[in-house]
């Protein structure tokens, strides 16, 4: 893993910042909750900051996006390995617990949820849309967040279901996408 590099950010003015995050509440993306165990213990966190950037190569690549301050950014990069859970449409309240919005706190997110442990120890929700079992390979601090490159090890995918989508703050479904497909 590489030293993480600190970007030099100048604070967005309030009206820009205040357009820009009512701008991004609009955009849809998938909910997922990425978790990590190890050294520095067990944590994880909801996240809709996820994306892949490459399926070539010895393994594929993806990024994930995490605050710097919360409890989960120390512990995946101490650990180095975290797994991405895409979050089934009917698991908001599993967003929920990870994002902070129940008095659940540290491990005791874990708790009434059934894991699984993947390849790189990583636990996996023994139920999500699809996982990523992934190797940080480095992470670059910008602004407030840490965006962390992880090298895919493992995959898994359910046979069915649909992605818990998040958009103008709130969660949903893909519909609309279900019936354009039939």
């Amino acid at each position: 893993m590489t030293a993480p590099r600190h970007s030099k950010t100048s604070t967005a003015a309030p009206p820009l910042r205040g357009a820009f995050l009512d701008a991004m509440s609009r955009t849809a993306c998938s909910v997922t909750v990425v978790s990590t165990d190890g050294p520095a213990g067990r944590a994880g966190v909801t996240v809709s900051a996820m994306s892949s950037v490459s399926a070539d190569g010895p393994t594929p690549k993806l990024l994930i996006c995490v605050h710097r301050s919360g409890a989960a950014c120390p512990a995946i990069l101490e650990n180095g390995v975290f797994c991405v859970n895409l979050l089934r449409a009917e698991q908001s309240g599993i967003s929920d617990v990870f994002a902070g919005r129940t008095d659940a706190v540290g491990a005791d997110r874990f708790s009434g949820l059934d894991w699984t442990r993947m390849v790189t120890g990583a636990p996996r929700l023994i139920d999500p849309l699809a996982a990523f079992d992934c190797r940080l390979s480095h992470a670059n601090l910008v602004g407030t967040h840490y965006v962390m490159f992880g090298a895919v090890e493992a995959v898994f995918v359910a046979d069915s279901g649909a992605p818990l989508i998040y958009a103008d703050r709130a969660y949903g479904t893909p519909g609309s996408l279900a019936q354009a497909a039939a």
